[in-house]
């Protein structure tokens, strides 16, 4: 007998032992025999409907018809044995129907709702396995093109060069994407140990702006900040939130045109600060807001992959974040893109 299966059986037991215990062993022996041929062949009965129907909603329907035609016979054999008056049997069934009908909808509604998060657990999984290997197969065709090549003799000493160093750049980027999933499952797992400490936010956010700076002034970005006066310092990692606050400005920038502009704003909130990365770029459609945080997404004419690599830096962002007990979100605008994430304040 499988685990499953000991639900109803130790349902039965329960069953008796209440009857016995309110009424005496009469009453108990006698659930038993009622009850016990029923449960068994409820659950036969299940089973076989799980073994041979595939649809998980078919098999919802037909489990729930079995169990409804159990409790019917059920309260129909105790009815019988106890010869209770026809008034009192129709309000035993009517209550047993209620049960029934109410038990089926709750059955219905979880698992509708469970084969909805399968069936999106399914189709993430296969983007993901479509997007790894997209991004996988561009480094290694053109890996085994040029050893190809090398291998053939047919470059000269200057090209092999040449080629050798396309070689490394591939094997690079392979590495990183491999990197970059590795740390994403870990993040997520919420398997990392980092040291926290007390972070100036003002000070992080000062220095990452400048050191960017040259990059947006060579698009043609103005770039600047606006902080709060009354700036509390944030309980965080400061290596793990500059990596953030790196990626989104280089995302805003790379996103920018020329003669556009990136603001960086941070704020107190309810003993929490909040940051946003704002830019005038073309932003975000409305039906692609809930996917730019996704691994491997690109939307509308902005793409996601704000590394210019396998498009997992906003997820791993925003993993980060919240790993730090904060949130990441996309803000209202009017224009461009406005990004916040918000961070727990270090006690005074």
């Amino acid at each position: 007998m499988t685990r499953g299966a000991l639900i109803p059986v130790g349902a039965v037991a329960l069953t008796a032992v209440l009857a016995g215990v309110a009424h005496g062993t009469a009453s108990a022996l006698a659930v038993l025999q009622y009850l016990a041929p029923v449960a068994l062949v409820t659950v036969v009965a299940v089973r076989a409907v799980a073994a041979r129907v595939e649809d998980l909603r078919r098999q919802l329907v037909l489990a729930g018809a079995v169990t409804a035609a159990g409790v019917a016979l059920a309260v129909a054999l105790f009815v019988e044995t106890m010869y209770v008056s026809g008034h009192d049997a129709l309000y035993t069934l009517l209550l047993a129907g209620y049960g029934v009908i109410v038990g089926a909808w709750s059955a219905s509604l979880l698992g509708r709702r469970a084969l909805e998060r399968v069936e999106a657990a399914e189709r993430a999984r296969r983007d993901l396995v479509a997007a790894v290997s997209h991004d996988l197969r561009t480094p290694i065709t053109t890996l085994q093109l040029l050893a190809e090549a090398v291998d053939d003799g047919i470059v000269d000493p200057g090209m092999r060069r040449d080629y050798l160093a396309r070689m490394r750049t591939n094997v690079r980027a392979l590495s990183g994407l491999i990197a970059d999933l590795f740390e994403l499952s870990r993040l997520e797992a919420g398997d990392i140990r980092w040291s926290m400490e007390q972070v100036r936010v003002d000070a992080l956010l000062t220095e990452t702006v400048d050191a960017l700076r040259p990059q947006a002034d060579a698009g043609g970005v103005a770039v600047r900040t606006e902080l709060h006066p009354a700036l509390q310092a944030a309980r965080a990692n400061p290596e793990q939130i500059q990596r953030v606050l790196f990626n989104l400005i280089q995302n805003a920038i790379r996103h920018t045109p020329a003669d556009g502009s990136v603001v960086v704003r941070a704020e107190p909130s309810s003993g929490a600060i909040e940051i946003e990365v704002a830019d005038t770029g073309d932003g975000i459609l409305a039906n692609d807001r809930d996917r730019v945080f996704g691994a491997f997404v690109q939307v509308g004419n902005r793409a996601a992959r704000s590394d210019g690599g396998a498009g997992l830096g906003l997820a791993i962002a925003r993993a980060i974040v919240e790993a730090h007990g904060g949130r990441m979100w996309l803000a209202g605008s009017r224009g461009g893109t406005r990004i916040r994430f918000r961070l727990p304040s270090a006690k005074p």
